[in-house]
């Protein structure tokens, strides 16, 4: 279940935020934006976290979560929101969109170590289709041998998309291939599942027990893959709650995400 607010929590030491914008390139040369939200009242951010919007690879913008960068700016926390080539408009299959993300990753890294912060104190995650795009990066090694990836200390993942997909019908495989733009037979080598080994970051998942997209079944079978593996990984399940369950407005939960996200962020990697 959530873990909610209580009396004397980070949701009630909050400061003012600071909101500005940037770029960062797309593995193709263009640009990408990036909004930044960050502490205002001229304090170091104790740790940093990049978000990747949700979407299904073919919708969303990095607006989609400034309410949650915002909310955690305000208890410390650097947080951006980046954005990646989508499916039809820029990015030709799902490989375009994870290289997007690792460089998302290192223009993050230089920016928070503009802030003070160190690699050991920065996250990645996002929602859904981003949430499984940060996964991927945090979890797999940079294809190049002499590209620099500095990569992220822990991931938060809310409602991740495609956490184990072994038990996916055939023709559902196949269209889940067609619609991402790999060959058949690919799927599977996007399950995040198969990309659990020892030294995966710790990882914090937030997801709904009635999850239509992403069933709550498969992320558990994730959790235990990765704790048996030896890796730290939390799994807050919301009782009830559907896919995007997260967002402001559209259920109660979003005070009780930002709150268990910005415990897991400042208690685990957080500058002391």
């Amino acid at each position: 279940m959530a873990v909610p607010g209580s009396p004397g929590s980070d949701r009630e030491t909050t400061s003012p935020v600071s909101e500005s914008s940037t770029r960062s390139p797309a593995a193709d040369g263009t640009e990408l934006p990036m909004l930044v939200f960050e502490p205002g009242d001229g304090r170091q951010p104790r740790a940093g976290i990049v978000l990747f919007h949700g979407g299904a690879l073919r919708a969303g913008s990095t607006d989609g979560l400034a309410p949650h960068g915002r909310k955690l700016a305000s208890r410390g926390i650097l947080a951006v929101s980046a954005g990646y080539r989508l499916l039809g408009r820029g990015a030709a299959n799902i490989d375009d969109c994870v290289a997007d993300v690792r460089l998302a990753v290192e223009q993050f890294a230089r920016l928070a170590a503009s802030r003070g912060l160190e690699t050991s104190h920065l996250a990645s995650g996002g929602s859904s289709a981003g949430a499984h795009l940060a996964m991927i990066a945090a979890m797999t090694p940079q294809a190049s041998a002499t590209a620099s990836e500095p990569g992220v200390a822990a991931v938060v993942a809310l409602n991740p998309a495609g956490t184990d997909l072994r038990s996916v019908e055939p023709a559902a495989r196949r269209r889940l291939e067609q619609q991402i733009g790999v060959a058949a037979g690919r799927l599977i080598e996007y399950s995040l599942i198969e990309f659990v080994r020892p030294g995966n970051p710790p990882t914090q998942i937030h997801h709904g027990t009635l999850d239509e997209v992403e069933p709550i079944g498969s992320v558990r079978q994730f959790r235990d893959a990765m704790v048996r593996s030896g890796n730290e990984c939390a799994l807050l399940e919301y009782e009830q709650a559907g896919h995007g369950f997260h967002y402001p407005g559209s259920s109660q939960h979003f005070d009780d995400v930002i709150d268990a996200t910005a415990r897991f962020l400042l208690d685990r990697i957080a500058t002391k």
